[in-house]
């Protein structure tokens, strides 16, 4: 199982994310806007970012998401936790500029990560903040049953209140 391919579907490309796409991937996410339903609000800010791509690179399961009629980094989500007993797996981290919502791009993402991913393994769980009302919505639309609550610890960062969601193979259509 590769954690990092390459996806395409219509005029979005997930590629891996490379360590030279700091700056730009920084630039779709220095928009406080982006962050104000998120647990940890302050990643705007280029040292909090930093952490946040330092994990994303480490995970070595993130994506650039690009749109390729501009060539451009829109956001980025990232495959992470494998876990083999399970046969489960993460998606999360996922962001975009601000731009791109409301257009279905997050929908199509995810509907080719998860026609990925589902040749692995039998069920993805996704963890979203108890405030990201945006993102609840969205892992709802595409199947996300919300199974509980509880304290998550992203990469670098405090714990905080998420619900946990889980998309079965056998469920996703």
């Amino acid at each position: 199982m590769n954690l990092q391919p390459t996806l395409q579907i219509d005029k979005i490309l997930l590629r891996p994310l490379e360590i030279d796409d700091f700056e730009e991937l920084y630039l779709a996410a220095s928009d406080p806007l982006v962050w104000e339903q998120h647990p940890n609000k302050d990643r705007y800010k280029r040292e909090v970012f930093q952490s946040f791509f330092d994990g994303a690179i480490q995970s070595k399961g993130a994506f650039a998401i690009i749109d390729t009629e501009t060539n451009t980094i829109i956001g980025s989500s990232r495959y992470y936790d494998f876990d083999a007993i399970e046969n489960s797996i993460l998606i999360g981290y996922t962001f975009y500029k601000r731009d791109c919502w409301g257009k279905g791009i997050n929908s199509k993402v995810k509907k080719l990560m998860l026609d990925y991913i589902f040749q692995y393994v039998d069920k993805v769980y996704l963890h979203v903040g108890a405030t990201n009302f945006r993102s609840q919505k969205a892992v709802e639309r595409i199947g996300g049953i919300k199974l509980k609550e509880e304290q998550i610890a992203y990469f670098g960062e405090n714990p905080s209140f998420n619900f946990i969601y889980q998309i079965k193979k056998d469920d996703f259509i």
